[in-house]
């Protein structure tokens, strides 16, 4: 810490004569920006490249549509979602370079493990413990960054922070098909070094990397938190680990049922009350649509939530007044979400629209849905970050919130192209500006939320954003696509039908428009 601050009061980030500055801001805080793009980049190729080895893994796993949506979006969206929380209070008490460590070293492993399991039920603990690691990137990684960059600078950083999204996710496309085609090529079935196929393969060799990657992460400086903020907050309360295991209780069950008995016999009612709602809808849901675990999984997700929000009302009325009773933060955080239903649905199974629909050739799908969707996204998010920065310079962060509903308003018509066109060629032409402009959307999004939170409750309400794009987004838009897809055996009609959700975010965001609009005026 002495380090940091002394970095931090001598390069300042604020413009000295002779010392280097690009666009104002000093190069440590670039370089720190730089790895951090770098981790989310190794985040989402760990997350993505499920996708281009679908057909592989749902043939040698025997897992349907629905299934596949539940491993890529579920399994992992309501656990990364439900750890978010407690890991952003966590980084809000302790430091966020050792926390960011510990999670890239364990989403490291548990890809690793991805590409060991044998069988479903593996896999999808797998993805379970890649959920609960890459839950410690976004808070850790948007705290840190608001403190090495100045406010008319952080939807910019935060911008290129998240092409590591876009560039990870394209690259997974690129290495998944590259190592699994040339593992299966070079070894017969009956050759393979420990029976593991080319899929199994390519999950162990983008795994291991990470941890490498870790020992670097540990290296950096920890800033000084809220050193933008004027007055600077106050110290945080140390981390401890009861502290922690308190922070769990508020959101991880069963130890919501504890923490709320805690609270009094009328808080442990109402706790129940709301398990016995959520267990009734998820056994309505099983009858009607089968698919018993996606609902067990929901379940859990909704009454987990259910009970922080509770309990975050009763232990830090502050936060929870940012997140839960700010019509702008709300209105945001719902509208990305749904945004997300469509992005995390496109990038679930894109690729096999691709093959299956139109008969593409697995590389040439995933060059042109890796390359052109990297390509589209990285430049996109940066892109909607510094628009957003441009039109907000005044302090109007309502603006930013129109480049949000701007860009997804835009991105329907490549998407509708996408899904309406008999030709393989048109529909690769529509990928690059269907991510430029989904991707621009979260990058003026991340941008609005930096802005408008106190630096106390930052990383918190960072894990709230995030919470709301897995749990709406990317829990329900890979299912729904794949459950559609199965009950019309037509993938086409399954990504068509979640169009439904546009008119709901934009009517989200437009709230949160409202009320950053009347607060500026």
């Amino acid at each position: 810490m002495e380090r940091s601050m002394e970095h931090q009061a001598k390069a300042g980030q604020e413009a000295k004569p002779g010392q280097p500055q690009w666009l104002g801001v000093d190069r440590y805080s670039w370089y720190v920006l730089g790895v951090l793009v770098l981790v989310y980049f190794v985040n989402f190729i760990d997350r993505q490249l499920l996708t281009i080895l679908a057909v592989d893994i749902k043939r040698d796993l025997s897992i349907t549509d629905s299934q596949f949506g539940f491993l890529y979006g579920t399994a992992f969206g309501v656990f990364y979602a439900l750890f978010g929380i407690p890991l952003g209070k966590l980084a809000d008490r302790w430091s966020r370079v050792r926390l960011l460590t510990w999670g890239l070293t364990l989403w490291s492993a548990m890809t690793v493990f991805s590409g060991l399991s044998r069988n479903f039920t593996q896999l999808g603990l797998a993805r379970v413990g890649v959920g609960v690691g890459e839950a410690t990137a976004g808070p850790c990684a948007y705290s840190m960054l608001s403190d090495y960059f100045p406010p008319h600078r952080r939807a910019t950083a935060v911008a290129i922070y998240s092409s590591g999204i876009y560039i990870g996710g394209g690259l997974a496309l690129l290495l998944g098909t590259s190592i699994s085609g040339a593992w299966d090529h070079a070894f017969l079935p009956g050759s393979r070094p420990f029976g593991f196929a080319g899929w199994q393969a390519a999950f162990l060799a983008v795994g291991l990397p990470g941890l490498l990657l870790a020992v670097w992460v540990r290296k950096l400086r920890e800033p000084i938190r809220g050193f933008w903020e004027s007055p600077r907050p106050a110290a945080p309360e140390p981390a401890t680990w009861s502290a922690f295991v308190r922070d769990l209780g508020t959101i991880v069950p069963p130890f919501t049922m504890l923490a709320a008995a805690r609270r009094g016999p009328m808080a442990l009612a109402g706790n129940v009350l709301t398990l016995g709602a959520v267990v009734l809808a998820a056994m309505g849901l099983t009858a009607w649509l089968g698919d018993p675990v996606q609902w067990i999984a929901i379940g859990i997700g909704v009454y987990a939530v259910a009970s922080w929000a509770v309990a975050l009302r009763h232990n830090d009325g502050e936060a929870f007044k940012v997140i839960w009773a700010t019509p702008s933060v709300v209105g945001l955080n719902i509208g990305y979400g749904l945004i997300c239903v469509i992005s995390y649905a496109s990038s679930a199974f894109g690729p096999l629209y691709g093959m299956r629909v139109f008969g593409g050739d697995p590389g040439t799908v995933a060059l042109i849905f890796g390359a052109g969707g990297a390509a589209g996204g990285a430049l996109g998010v940066i892109a909607g970050g510094v628009l957003g920065d441009k039109v907000a310079e005044s302090g109007q962060n309502s603006r930013r919130v129109l480049v949000v509903m701007g860009a997804f308003t835009v991105s329907l018509i490549p998407n509708l192209i996408m899904l309406t066109t008999q030709s393989i060629t048109v529909a690769y032409l529509a990928v690059f500006p269907l991510w430029f402009c989904l991707s621009a959307a979260l990058g003026s999004g991340s941008g609005v939320l930096v802005s408008i939170v106190p630096a106390s409750v930052r990383a918190t309400a960072t894990a709230a954003f995030l919470l709301s794009a897995t749990m709406i987004g990317l829990a329900m838009g890979p299912y729904a696509a794949g459950r559609i897809s199965h009950a019309f055996d037509s993938l086409r009609i399954g990504l068509t039908g979640l169009l439904v959700v546009v008119p709901f975010a934009l009517l989200a965001l437009y709230i949160s428009w409202r009320d950053l609009k009347r607060k500026e005026a």
